[in-house]
């Protein structure tokens, strides 16, 4: 179907699909799917895979479920795969190193919110959940070895992952080569059209798709989406410390997102994580990236607390960059004992317990890391006395107080 005579309900929608996407394969198979399910009223099968390897979601994981979500919205039906058999040989996707496979008991506790938290971004009303162990745990010894197989380890080998480990004579576990052929087989058992996932999951999506050809259904269309990095320049992961959870209050995301993002990766998180027109998100860049900054953290944040939410972390970012503390800043009173006296600061910070003794209130200071009304003292005996309240006292990055009379 040449893009030039598509239907524009199809050319619609595969807008939609291709928005951000990496990989579309093959862009003129999905073109065909879309017309038969307007034709008919049959909403495609979308497959969308999640590991519980930990208890909580971050943005990272946001960039294909709002992808899942934009396309819910098109009528298309997801089925989420919650990998409760595949987290137990575990995803060799990016990995350098051998990594221990997760214990039934650990993948349940992780379960407990997992799919609470989709749901912050997918109408779970209208998604199929299915754990894979609902079709792993039947396989008999027989099975498994007729699934091993599909494919030759010269195949699996192919993988950029285990090429790069075999090269730097990294271990590499012989159950991880099976981790993509399950992948692919979740595919068979739902019978989907389509499979997301991110650009290291491509190998893993073709798997299906070859195997799907192989049971005799028609071999599913496979697009990616990219992955995004936390502020050191990794991947977003929990495990590297470099996150933006689901459920942090908003004024931590708000202030996360402004840190995390770089002003050369704006356009893609735009891109990925909003549904800012294109248009607009070019007329932000071209403009000052501060603004663009502060927008973009509102759209993340308003997305996962409402437009209150998101107002509210605004207002707090800006009182606080203006050296003013949060607006909920706990009081201290000036110490009675040493009232009509003038107090040298590390004394001030140990007498109000924002510092455990003078010795660790002087260091605090001589590190530069206390602030008076918004700007730094390094000056441990720098004096101060009633007639100075209220005092505005930051010591570290978070820690807010306001001492009054």
């Amino acid at each position: 179907m040449a893009s030039s005579t598509l239907d524009p309900r199809v050319a619609a929608q595969m807008a939609v699909f291709r928005r951000g996407t990496v990989d579309l394969i093959e862009a003129p198979e999905l073109e065909a799917r879309i017309a038969s399910s307007l034709a008919t009223g049959k909403p495609l099968r979308v497959k969308f895979g999640m590991d519980p390897t930990s208890a909580d979601l971050h943005v990272g994981h946001a960039v294909q479920l709002l992808k899942l979500r934009a396309i819910q919205e098109l009528g298309h039906q997801i089925v989420l795969i919650v990998g409760d058999a595949t987290a137990m040989v575990g995803d060799p996707s990016g990995r350098n190193k051998l990594r221990p496979p997760l214990s039934r008991a650990d993948i349940d506790k992780n379960l407990a919110t997992y799919v609470d938290q989709a749901g912050k971004v997918l109408d779970m009303s209208r998604t199929e959940v299915r754990r894979n162990s609902e079709w792993f745990d039947a396989m008999r010894f027989e099975d498994v070895l007729r699934l091993l197989g599909r494919a030759t380890v010269a195949r699996m080998l192919e993988r950029d992952t285990f090429e790069k480990r075999m090269a730097e004579r990294e271990p590499i576990g012989v159950h991880e080569l099976l981790y993509p052929l399950m992948q692919g087989w979740d595919s068979v058992m739902i019978r989907c059209d389509l499979e997301l996932g991110g650009t290291d999951q491509l190998f893993n999506l073709l798997r299906g798709r070859d195997l799907q050809a192989q049971e005799g259904q028609v071999g599913q269309v496979c697009f990616t989406m990219p992955l995004v990095n936390g502020g050191d320049g990794r991947k977003m992961s929990k495990s590297y410390g470099n996150a933006i959870g689901f459920l942090e209050p908003p004024f931590d995301m708000f202030q996360k997102v402004v840190k995390t993002v770089p002003d050369t990766a704006l356009a893609d998180w735009f891109l990925l994580l909003t549904r800012v027109p294109e248009a607009e998100v070019a007329a932000l860049l071209a403009g000052d990236h501060r603004a663009a900054q502060l927008r973009l953290a509102r759209e993340i944040t308003g997305f996962f607390h409402g437009p209150a939410g998101a107002t509210s972390a605004r207002d707090e970012y800006e009182r606080r960059a203006r050296g003013e503390g949060p607006g909920d800043v706990e009081e201290r009173r000036w110490p009675a004992e040493h009232a009509g006296k003038a107090l040298p600061l590390a004394n001030l910070l140990a007498a109000v317990k924002l510092a455990n003794t003078n010795s660790d209130a002087r260091r605090l200071v001589q590190q530069n890391a206390v602030k008076v009304n918004g700007l730094v003292v390094a000056d441990p005996v720098a004096a101060y006395s009633e007639a100075d309240l209220p005092l505005l006292v930051q010591t570290g990055k978070a820690r807010f107080a306001r001492i009054v009379r």
